[in-house]
């Protein structure tokens, strides 16, 4: 990708406000190499987002010229890739430390895998340094915190591997101390895809009093633990915001869109607001039957919304859909009261006794063979005995479904088949030879 070029070249994109590390710290080596590189790139300022988040790295952001972002703790991924979605044209640097890499992990791992293009520095000195030198994902075993006295008994993340394994373009591990790290974070910041620089540096607050730490101590640990520095992945492969963009741009291209608009073909009488419940059991078909009913009040020119309502087990327990249908806009989908409901099995009915309860004797429920329904509303039995047709689980609910709908006289049928036809051959005949069995 070529860089953007300025009118006037920065010299530095360091404000001049001094870095509040400690003594030591070896933040500051890095954000210096960060400089260079700026310096090196040239994007204009207003072309580059720095996003962090809490602890020590999270100060970082502030010393730049650039465009920046501060959020909560482990969530600088999140803001990074939103701001990535939404401008794709920006650079977007994340500097976050091992804390906020341990505490949002799953994000790492998200953007790894989608690769999103942002570059992610990782400010790694092994523990929690603004918080009282904690242990962290990355404190090597035998190493002594504030929360591991003893010696710390866990292996350590391998940032590097972690995010190479799930699709990141571009990954090296390295130290506050290269003298070449500005040439990797521009190599970082110039890879397409998701790119991670795992930096090692010093806290000298807390991890190099305790575990008399030096430059030295970073390549032993890389040796003793298996992580040596150095690329540990390059590949070429989609970045995920262009790859969004591209699929996007093609749907207008498709012969089939996404999303099949229902045309208004058929008139309704319906002159109010009509609360429809259907109550029966998961595995019933309670969900597409009512939804065939929504489609066809749009086909009519009717405004429609469902709700549904199963168990976490999805096949087992009780399905509930809620229609509400009107000649306006809907503003309230809850239905309290019911004008009409159809029972088509005692776990539906077990899950609607409170709207059963609601409902007055000019309101409808229609009860299939052996279902009870405490209610005033006047109950109709439907017999599915007296089809025409062999009904079975899958079609007893949209031959009950239209035979209360023929009663209600709520939606022509013309309607109701045109709408089942928008499903695929197979389903589409069958539904519709199960609504006129209904008539």
């Amino acid at each position: 990708m070529t860089a953007p070029t300025t009118v006037t070249p920065l010299a530095t994109y360091r404000n001049a406000s001094p870095y509040p590390f400690c003594p030591g710290c070896g933040h500051h080596l890095v954000l210096d190499h960060l400089n260079r590189a700026l310096v090196s790139l040239a994007y204009p300022p207003s072309r580059v987002v720095l996003v962090s988040d809490i602890g020590c790295s999270g100060l970082s952001d502030q010393y730049f010229v650039t465009s920046a972002f501060h959020g909560l703790h482990g969530r600088s991924i999140t803001y990074a890739t939103g701001i990535k979605l939404a401008r794709p044209e920006l650079k977007v640097i994340v500097i976050m430390g091992d804390g906020g890499t341990g505490i949002g992990g799953a994000h790492l791992l998200a953007a790894a895998r989608r690769n999103i293009g942002l570059t992610v520095l990782v400010l790694n000195n092994f523990n929690f340094g603004m918080t009282g030198g904690q242990h962290s994902a990355t404190t090597p075993p035998g190493a002594r915190t504030a929360t591991t006295p003893g010696g710390s008994l866990e292996r350590p993340l391998d940032i590097c591997a972690t995010v190479a394994v799930n699709g990141a373009s571009y990954v090296r591990r390295a130290t506050s101390f290269d003298k070449d790290l500005s040439l990797h974070i521009m190599e970082a910041v110039r890879t397409d895809g998701f790119a991670l620089l795992d930096i090692w540096d010093l806290c000298s607050a807390y991890f190099v009093p305790g575990n008399q730490a030096s430059k030295r101590t970073l390549s032993t640990m890389m040796t003793e633990l298996d992580l040596p520095s150095g690329v540990i992945a390059r590949r070429a492969a989609p970045e995920f915001t262009a790859a969004y963009r591209a699929s996007v741009a093609g749907a207008a291209e498709r012969p089939e869109p996404l999303v099949r608009p229902i045309e208004t073909r058929f008139g309704a009488s319906l002159d109010r607001t009509f609360r429809l419940v259907v109550a029966g059991s998961a595995g019933g078909k309670v969900r597409s039957s009512a939804r065939l009913v929504a489609e066809a009040a749009v086909a009519c020119g009717l405004w429609a919304t469902q709700r549904d309502d199963y168990p976490i087990t999805v096949k087992t327990g009780h399905s509930i859909a809620e229609l509400v249908i009107a000649p306006r806009p809907i503003g309230y989908t809850a239905i309290d009261r019911p004008d009409a409901m159809i029972l088509l099995s005692d776990d539906g009915a077990a899950k609607v006794g409170r709207q059963l309860s609601a409902m007055e004797p000019a309101d409808r429920v229609f009860v299939l063979p052996g279902i009870s329904a405490k209610t005033r509303a006047t109950i109709t039995e439907i017999d599915p005995a007296r089809s025409r047709i062999r009904l079975g689980a899958a079609r007893l609910a949209l031959y009950a479904i239209a035979h209360a709908l023929g009663e209600l006289s709520l939606l022509p049928v013309e309607a109701l088949e045109h709408a089942a036809g928008l499903r695929n051959a197979s389903r589409a005949a069958e539904a519709v030879e199960t609504l006129r069995a209904a008539r």
